[in-house]
């Protein structure tokens, strides 16, 4: 499996369907870096936060804390109930003060 997206047979290729498939590929690709990045450590979930990248915008927060080493669905609802903030919550839809918060929790180690 590539994971990349392509026309199936009998539909017609748009120019506009090709544009939108285009940026999902890139979006896709993008974020998977940025996921691999987060797991490797060379780059922390706060960090992404704070910075909120094109690519983690529409990105939803749990998205990001499960991508971490060691962070699981039920550790990323924890922390995301202590602030609270819903899980689905996209990133770049995040008030200053929940990014503030949230960048707070995950530096300081939430256990």
């Amino acid at each position: 499996m590539t994971g990349i997206a392509t026309i199936a047979p009998g539909r017609e290729a748009t120019p506009q369907r090709l544009q939108a498939l285009e940026h999902a590929n890139r979006v896709r690709l993008a974020r998977a870096k940025l996921k691999r990045l987060v797991a490797g450590g060379q780059l922390t979930a706060a960090e992404v936060i704070l910075a909120t990248p094109w690519e983690a915008s529409r990105m939803p927060v749990s998205e990001l804390l499960i991508s971490q080493r060691r962070w699981g669905e039920e550790r990323s609802r924890r922390v995301l109930i202590s602030i609270p903030i819903p899980e689905k919550k996209e990133i770049g839809k995040l008030t200053e003060r929940q990014r503030t918060v949230l960048a707070t929790k995950l530096r300081d180690g939430f256990r």
